[in-house]
Formats: structure tokens, C-alpha cells, sequence
């Protein structure tokens, strides 16, 4: 059953800063609130965050949502201080506004039984909305396996969060942790069979994952990452190409099944 997202509304919010926690390397974990009660949220929206007191950033900034914890009434955004706009954003301190569009797109669907065997694939920055969908796995009574790729050690963050819903594995390119090589090379893959796999990460891991999940008849969707400007969908700056023509990831996205893309597999 899929998140019908598009039909949730969106709303300009101005949250305040809980805490802005910064994590090895170039990372931070971002926590907002609000003095009402946070709009509901599904697994692979995003918000446009607004960076202010930077000369150089003219746009809002595309970010996953993290994780929802409702009992704090926060929402957590993961950002990697990658350019100006997203080094400001790290910055924040405790008491800071920050203004967010939020949530935007279409997030992942659930499966329909809590029996399914699922796989959860991330790289990079890319990990971000998959700890709010293995959270949400949980609630249902699935117990979701995470596959988590990185260059090095250094790059992985936040496993201990992970493996409060489900069991990790990990690669990382140099070897330094997990299995060496990249996440279509670890061994879990050819030892157990999964019914679905969500997947987030740079584009080429993403094909990968799909060729891996095609060649294996799996149910497979992917967050893509294009540049996103307004959010809405009225830029047309996110364009995909997809069987049935061009579409604002923004708008119908982020979260599209692999049989939408015109993928090679």
C-alpha cells in the first residue's frame, strides 16, 4: 500500500533549533520543533530549508526528513555540510529559527505483510530518510536488514541508531569496515532473498541496486536526488525521464519505483 503524499498538505513553518549535534566528519544531526503540533510526515519527504546569512545561497535547500519522534514533537534532518548553504545550516545553534516548507513528495510505500524479508540500501548522505522507514517498518512488526555503504569508516554514522530497528550491514570502499567494495558487492546479497528493497544514495549505486533488483524479480523503489529548487514542482529543474515522460521529481518524487525510470537493467 502506498503513501498517497501528494494529498497531505504542505505547510511554511518557522521551527526552532532543539539541537544541532555535529557528527565525525563533515555531518550533523539536526533537531526542530514547533510550539503546535508537527504536520504529519511519511518516510522520503523532504523540506526545503532556508539558509539564511549566506551571501553565496539564493535557494532553499532539498532535505530528507530524518526521523519523526513524536513524543518530542521533533523532526531531525541529517545534513552533510557539502557548500555554503548546507555548512550554515550546520551552524544553527539550540534557540535558532529555521524557516521549512514541509513535507514535500512522496515517500516510500510499505509492504502489505510484516512477514516480507526487506532490505534497506543507503550511501552516503543517502542513509538519511531510511532511519524514519525502518522506524516505521517496526511499528508494523517487520523487522527491516540495512545495508550501508561509504568510502571509509568515517563515513558511516548514526549505526547504533540503525540497529535499534533492525540488523546492519556495512561496506566501505577502502576496506576500513564491513566488507570491501561497494553495496551490490557484499555477500548478504547472494546469501538470503528479500522480497523488497528500498534504496538512497549517489545515482550510480542507485542503478546498481536496480539492475541487482530487476535481475531478481525485486519490488524495488529509489529516492532519487535530483537538484531541487522550489520543491512544487513549478521550477522544472528536477526533470526525470520516465516511461510515461518527463516529471518533477520534486512534485512526484522523490520516492519512484524502478520500473518508472528509463534505468538501464
Amino acid at each position: 500500500m502506498a503513501y498517497l503524499c501528494t494529498m497531505m498538505k504542505k505547510y511554511l513553518l518557522d521551527l526552532r533549533v532543539v539541537e544541532n549535534v555535529p557528527i565525525c566528519g563533515r555531518y550533523s544531526l539536526l533537531k526542530l520543533t514547533a510550539d503546535d503540533r508537527l504536520p504529519e510526515m511519511v518516510p522520503g519527504q523532504f523540506a526545503e530549508l532556508k539558509v539564511e546569512g549566506s551571501p553565496t545561497t539564493f535557494l532553499r535547500r532539498p532535505i530528507s526528513i530524518h526521523f519523526v519522534d513524536r513524543k518530542r514533537n521533533e523532526v531531525w534532518f541529517l545534513i552533510a555540510a557539502v557548500g555554503n548553504g548546507t555548512r550554515q545550516l550546520t551552524s544553527l545553534r539550540r534557540g535558532d529559527f529555521l524557516n521549512c516548507t514541509i513535507p514535500l513528495g512522496n515517500g516510500f510505500s510499505m509492504p502489505s505483510s510484516n512477514q516480507e524479508n526487506v532490505l534497506l540500501v543507503g550511501g552516503g548522505v543517502g542513509i538519511a530518510p531510511l532511519l524514519f522507514l525502518g522506524e516505521q517498518l517496526c511499528d508494523m512488526g517487520c523487522r527491516p536488514s540495512f545495508l550501508l555503504g561509504a568510502r571509509k569508516a568515517d563515513d558511516l554514522v548514526e549505526l547504533d541508531l540503525f540497529r535499534q530497528y533492525g540488523r546492519v550491514f556495512l561496506t566501505t570502499e577502502d576496506g576500513s569496515v564491513g566488507e570491501q567494495g561497494f553495496v551490490t558487492h557484499h555477500s548478504v546479497l547472494e546469501k538470503e532473498s528479500f522480497q523488497r528493497i528500498w534504496c538512497c544514495g549517489p545515482k550510480p549505486m542507485m542503478m546498481a541496486v536496480a539492475r541487482y533488483a530487476a535481475a531478481h524479480d525485486i519490488c524495488c523503489e529509489v529516492s532519487l536526488e535530483n537538484l531541487m529548487a522550489c520543491g512544487v514542482g513549478a521550477c522544472l529543474c528536477c526533470v526525470e525521464k520516465t516511461q510515461k515522460g518527463n516529471i518533477c521529481v520534486c512534485k512526484e518524487g522523490p520516492v519512484l519505483n524502478i520500473n518508472q525510470l528509463l534505468w538501464p537493467v
